[in-house]
């Protein structure tokens, strides 16, 4: 043996005899889940880990500065150079890293332009040695190809303070998102003008025309053609140019029957265009997307790396890396995104990490909207309450789901407070005006400290779109982010048309301009799994986990970002 050999199985020695200190842990997989014992030794593992950013405390200080309306820099919004600042990893993080690597024979490579995630490859059995694991082959019903992962990961003292997460190790995401709209898709009718927009009486059906006459959304074509607005697809998820021309000849034919969207790929994500590729939530998307704000150009950001949900930590990875490579003229005004699952999931440290990737997205000027959920607050489980990622992120805006009219906040509709995330300052009053109105008596379990969700809400009943050619009717929070999202454009076009800057991080505008919302006050999340009476948030008065502040009255909210 080699005298750097030697050094090198020394130092593997070393870090095997004790000097590790445990990262993350959990005392058994989620639901589903089953381990077909320890992964083969010799099969090699891709770890992406994460490296601690020199300033992200400043990052999030910088971005509430700049969010709030009167600051001094309000809307100022950060390059990606100003971002990467903040992100990138210290000198001794780095030296750190690449001293351990190098002492256990390991080649990392940058996995992010910030230099904040690094990849490493290695065999399961150097894997377990290096991090204390014990990665296993877990199976699950709803997932066709095995999925590796440890119960507990631990890192070596060295790195402690300079790695925050390694990925995949504890993370079991369901492969059901709990978001997927209810679909009742049937034979193709015709009817662009539905029996009524009225979603409590079985016959109401939303189409874009009855969301522009409820929230006063104009028809007119936006004018600039660098504010665009980007929609996220996941899990092979895939929108159908063809369906989309369908729907707008059927509910927009004011609209150019041929106006499509551009394609944006990451992790090898795809597009097919085949018979019976089309995705239900895709397809919902774009549809509202490009049905509602009219003229602004669409981008679809196909994100692959697999083929289930199961697969959705990495996917939302990816999603953050992507935008570290966007430029900023090329970045989008607003994302929207419709999926997410169980907090618990995904662990604090890894939850954390990419909630401050969407951190790093805002502070450029990019609305980041995710939908609610649909699981009422216990995210479609029938035990606790249980807070939806990324939905119960600070630095996302997060939409939830109404019906009826007059509005009220449908039972499915996602809500809550996160574990991981403390209340933000910038809903600090709202939050606490709220949980006056929780009898003391209260019997559902929840964190009264942690960051409310969600912040907006927005029709999600009965939604007309078109999918592999057959019209049909959608209902989720998934339907009513991209129509929030679309109403958020088209005040950003009206924006950059008078010279300033978009939006941008929604959420300190968005509880400063509540009059900008109609108060939603009746509803109760008990979710679709549990009986109506089950213990859940009721709507109030204010801001409340079910509505968020309330549905948008366009031009109040164009007023308020043009004042």
């Amino acid at each position: 043996m080699g005298f750097r050999k030697l050094l090198a199985f020394l130092s593997l020695i070393a870090t095997a005899a004790g000097r590790m200190v445990v990262q993350q842990s959990r005392p058994n997989a989620p639901p589903g889940f089953v381990s077909q014992g320890p992964a083969p030794p010799t099969e090699t593992l891709t770890l992406r880990m994460a490296l601690t950013s020199n300033n992200v405390a400043g990052l999030h200080q910088k971005l509430t500065s700049i969010a709030t309306p009167g600051s001094s820099d309000f809307r100022q919004w950060l390059s990606a150079d100003e971002v990467k600042s903040f992100i990138q990893p210290a000198v001794d993080t780095v030296t750190a890293f690449n001293t351990w690597a190098s002492a256990n024979g390991l080649k990392p490579t940058d996995a992010s332009p910030s230099g904040d995630w690094v990849s490493i490859t290695l065999p399961v059995s150097h894997a377990d040695t290096l991090f204390g694991a014990k990665f296993e082959i877990f199976t699950h019903p709803d997932i066709t190809d095995k999925l590796v992962r440890t119960l507990s990961v631990s890192l070596p003292s060295e790195l402690v303070g300079h790695v925050d997460v390694i990925q995949p190790s504890t993370d079991f995401i369901d492969p059901n998102p709990r978001l997927a709209p209810r679909a009742s898709i049937r034979a193709s009718e015709k009817r662009a003008t539905p029996a009524s927009c009225d979603t409590s009486d079985p016959a109401g059906i939303i189409t874009p025309t009855c969301l522009q006459k409820l929230y006063g959304i104009p028809t007119t074509p936006a004018t600039q053609s660098t504010n665009t607005l980007l929609v996220t697809g996941y899990g092979d998820q895939w929108p159908q140019t063809a369906d989309l021309s369908n729907f707008l000849q059927q509910f927009r034919p004011d609209i150019p029957s041929n106006t499509t969207f551009s394609l944006l790929t990451a992790d090898g994500g795809v597009d097919p265009q085949g018979q019976f590729e089309a995705g239900v939530e895709a397809n919902l998307d774009i549809d509202y997307t490009t049905g509602i704000a009219t003229g602004v150009p669409i981008q679809f950001l196909s994100v692959g790396g697999g083929s289930t949900l199961a697969d959705f930590a990495q996917s939302l990875l990816d999603t953050t890396t992507f935008f570290q490579n966007v430029t900023d003229s090329d970045l989008p005004s607003v994302m929207t995104t419709s999926y997410g699952s169980i907090e618990a999931n995904f662990g604090a440290p890894f939850a954390t990490k990419i909630c401050n990737g969407f951190a790093e997205i805002s502070a450029r000027g990019v609305s980041v909207i995710f939908a609610s959920g649909d699981g009422g607050v216990r995210g479609n489980h029938d035990s606790e309450f249980m807070p939806v990622f990324p939905a119960a992120c600070p630095w996302v805006t997060s939409t939830g789901a109404t019906i009826g009219i007059p509005e009220q906040a449908v039972n499915f509709t996602g809500g809550g407070f996160s574990v991981f995330f403390p209340t933000p300052d910038y809903q600090t009053q709202a939050v606490a005006s709220f949980l006056e109105t929780v009898p003391s008596d209260f019997a559902g379990q929840f964190n009264r400290t942690g960051r409310g969700y969600p912040d907006v809400s927005l029709q999600g009943w009965n939604f007309d779109i078109v999918s592999n050619n057959v019209t049909g009717t959608v209902s989720g929070t998934s339907a009513s982010a991209p129509s929030f999202a679309a109403i958020i454009a088209l005040i950003n076009d009206r924006l950059v048309a008078a010279g300033k800057p978009v939006l941008g991080f929604l959420n300190p505008f968005i509880y400063a301009s509540q009059s900008a919302f109609t108060d939603i006050t009746v509803g109760h999340n008990s979710g679709s799994v549990c009986p109506s009476s089950a213990v859940a948030f009721d709507a109030t008065a204010g801001w409340d986990p079910l509505s968020g502040v309330g549905t948008p009255i366009f031009d109040k909210l164009l007023a308020a970002a043009l004042a």
